[in-house]
């Protein structure tokens, strides 16, 4: 995925109210922007890290620039905006960059389906196999030694997420949940239970019920994302 027009660089003052950021820019005007991150962003928002920012052609946003990546003093780039994450893994299946995601004819985004009314990320069909739906989360927290985690914060909509999941498996369709790992430090996945036991509780269920885990890291530069790197998924225990 390319970035067109280029993104502009800044840096960062602060994020807050969950959906701002201010950043200051080469000629120190002081300006804000949107964050499409409802998480903690945790090691991603730190001040005086280089924000990267698109700018929106509609007229009536308030705030029409977003942010959509940082580059760490650790020269680790992160996508932060979440919203990317689907778009990157619909290509890259598009493109025949997963394996284990290909020989499907057809490919629908945000279809109704579950019992707790939910929406599937992405949903893969053949006329000869079950379908394949495809939970896709972005991992962007980081800790030592390139370990990445997921959820970096509470949540009750990642939970529900593993139940719908869990359902389908039991169904006997395919289940899929795709950690799209949008930060170039982590070099594999573990849940965090230490954060979010629930959902590790729910997690297993839904390994256990057959739901499938694929990671896999993004390579990303100021004017470019693409998935392309299978790491590993540390299994829970």
């Amino acid at each position: 995925m390319k970035f067109t027009p280029p993104l502009q660089a800044a840096t960062l003052i602060k994020r807050y109210k969950r959906f701002l950021a201010d950043i200051t820019l080469d000629d120190g005007e002081i300006r804000t922007i949107h964050c499409a991150n409802t998480g903690a962003m945790t090691g991603c928002a730190e001040p005086g890290t280089t924000v990267w920012y698109s700018t929106s052609d509609n007229k009536k946003r308030k705030y029409p620039n977003s942010w959509e990546l940082a580059h760490t003093a650790a020269n680790d780039w992160i996508c932060v905006n979440t919203i990317q994450a689907n778009h990157l893994v619909k290509e890259a299946i598009e493109q025949q960059r997963i394996p284990e995601l290909s020989d499907y004819e057809n490919l629908r985004t945000e279809v109704k389906y579950g019992a707790e009314n939910s929406r599937i990320d992405l949903l893969l069909e053949s006329q000869t196999r079950q379908p394949c739906y495809i939970e896709v989360k972005s991992v962007t927290l980081l800790t030592n030694n390139g370990q990445g985690y997921f959820p970096d914060a509470v949540t009750t909509r990642g939970q529900k997420h593993l139940r719908e999941l869990t359902e389908m498996a039991q169904q006997g369709s395919r289940a899929v949940l795709f950690f799209a790992v949008l930060h170039t430090g982590i070099n594999q996945v573990n849940v965090a239970n230490h954060i979010d036991p629930e959902y590790a509780r729910l997690l297993q269920q839904a390994i256990n019920a057959g739901v499938e885990i694929i990671c896999y890291r993004a390579t990303i530069i100021a004017d470019e994302i693409k998935l392309e790197d299978c790491i590993q998924f540390q299994h829970l225990t």
